[in-house]
């Protein structure tokens, strides 16, 4: 899938966008009043004008000031509807006026000390020593408020439309103030399909391993964004390159050293990265349309890295990879914690990792319906995510077999619409509750009770939907082959 440049019409009226930006930003107008009338600067700086000089929505306004923390909070405490002070150990001030919130920062500069997990905020004197300590040029550009004056001091204007992404000062300097930066690189990439200079894959490739002392919730949450990026593959590649992804996902680059077993690939990295390309497709081609979609996303970046553990030369020739995707889900488990995502989305993409081959048993459609009930219990509310994760794993070049795939698994979808409509397949559970047991069976709450209940959902399986009389009545014969 070719990368999208941005277009350099969208970026080449400048006066234009920027009374659009203005627009937009009313309320950061207003506030730019206050601030000038009292003696201060304030600017709209980097995602905003970056944004709006690409004809994008601009959804948060960020701006920077000379004034120090608690300065700002005097100056809007009686201009804002609501103010928090989360941010102000960092120099941020976040306000809320009307439906709008302003994150105010005061001109900084992050460092980390060589052992430090947490940047060291130091305050600037200008809005010119801002702006070069930014990440990228086309984040270091600002518009004065309320003069609406463009302030670009390093040619992030050129770098937008020629779709590149430069630092303002050297890349060595920029990641040395903050290592994450590099992740940013890499998301920048994914987001807007840049391409990154070359002397910035230069440097990252030789301080990644400074990236260490950033807290696993930072690179996480640069992760996620560049995943859900437009264009992941790019971003996903120079983690790759540049030695990144051995600290952030070491899994990725692994397999890139196994050859997939169907030789439908040059590797398994390779196989990867394309299904993750068809699972955003379907994202928006298979219903339910879902838009874009974290989740899906990275159970197709995952749903391959039990291979290298898992890898055989069989007698034969071939190479085999069996139950690799039972050690896959353990490995993401492993990985998604270390990089400390919720218990939710952990859950659900190791899920998937483990289900992903299991639609490879249904053959011509030889499953009993008793299989189709556990296929549709054991994805639970992650079945729709599983149907777009296992039509994204075909990438076969032989259009035949890909097609006869394609109409094997809607046949299986329409089994399961059909057994849904007939049996609610969205939540089995046996015809009994565990109260209806114990008074049936005379006993009290205990693990005969959970052993009862597990008994009839497996019946409810196998033979679907029962009468109340018929779940006693094996309720009642599994009791006396049990009891004494």
């Amino acid at each position: 899938m070719p990368t999208e440049r941005p277009d350099p019409a969208t970026v080449t009226d400048v006066d234009a966008a920027i009374a659009r930006l203005a627009a937009s930003s009313e309320v950061a107008l207003d506030l730019g009043r206050v601030f000038v009338s009292a003696g201060y600067e304030l600017a709209l700086v980097g995602g905003p004008v970056r944004d709006a000089l690409l004809g994008r929505a601009v959804s948060d306004l960020d701006v920077t000031t000379d004034a120090h923390p608690q300065t700002v909070l005097t100056l809007v405490a009686g201009w804002a509807d609501a103010i928090w002070e989360v941010g102000i150990a960092f120099g941020t001030v976040a306000v809320r006026k009307g439906d709008h919130t302003i994150e105010i920062t005061t001109y900084r500069a992050e460092a980390y000390d060589r052992d430090s997990r947490k940047p060291e905020v130091r305050y600037g004197d200008s809005l010119a020593d801002d702006l070069v300590r930014r990440d990228f040029t086309v984040n270091a550009m600002a518009v004065r408020l309320p003069t609406l004056e463009l302030v670009d001091l390093h040619g992030g204007l050129d770098d937008l439309r020629a779709g590149v992404l430069r630092t303002p000062g050297t890349p060595e300097e920029s990641f040395s103030d903050d290592p994450l930066r590099m992740m940013r690189a890499a998301r920048f990439a994914s987001s807007l399909g840049f391409e990154v200079a070359p002397e910035i894959v230069e440097a990252m490739t030789a301080m990644c391993g400074r990236l260490a002392i950033v807290s696993a919730e930072r690179v996480r949450e640069e992760l996620v964004k560049l995943v859900m990026g437009e264009h992941p593959r790019g971003g996903l590649a120079l983690l790759v390159q540049t030695g990144l992804a051995q600290l952030v996902l070491p899994e990725l680059p692994a397999l890139a050293l196994e050859v997939d077993e169907h030789h439908r690939h040059k590797d398994v990295y390779e196989h990867t990265l394309q299904v993750l390309e068809r699972a955003i497709d379907l994202e928006t081609s298979h219903e339910p349309v879902s838009g874009p979609d974290f989740v899906l996303r990275f159970a197709a970046l995952m749903h391959d890295v039990g291979k290298p553990k898992t890898r055989r030369f069989e007698d034969d020739g071939r190479v085999s990879f069996h139950h690799h995707e039972m050690v896959g889900a353990r490995m993401t488990r492993k990985r998604m914690e270390a990089l400390r995502f919720s218990s939710n989305d952990t859950d659900d993409v190791s899920k998937l990792v483990e289900l992903h081959l299991r639609f490879h048993g249904y053959g011509d459609g030889e499953w009993t319906d008793s299989a189709v009930r556990r296929y549709v219990r054991d994805a639970g509310p992650r079945l729709s995510r599983l149907h777009k994760l296992t039509r994204a794993d075909c990438t076969t070049r032989n259009k035949g077999k890909a097609d006869k795939l394609a109409r094997t698994y809607d046949a299986l979808e329409e089994r399961i619409a059909r057994l849904s409509e007939e049996e609610e397949l969205a939540s089995i559970r046996p015809a009994l509750d565990g109260n209806q047991i114990m008074e049936i069976l005379g006993i009290a709450p205990g693990r005969e009770v959970g052993a009862a209940y597990s008994m009839l959902l497996e019946l409810r399986l196998d033979q679907g939907p029962m009468t109340d009389e018929d779940a006693e009545r094996a309720l009642r014969t599994w009791w006396a082959d049990r009891t004494p």
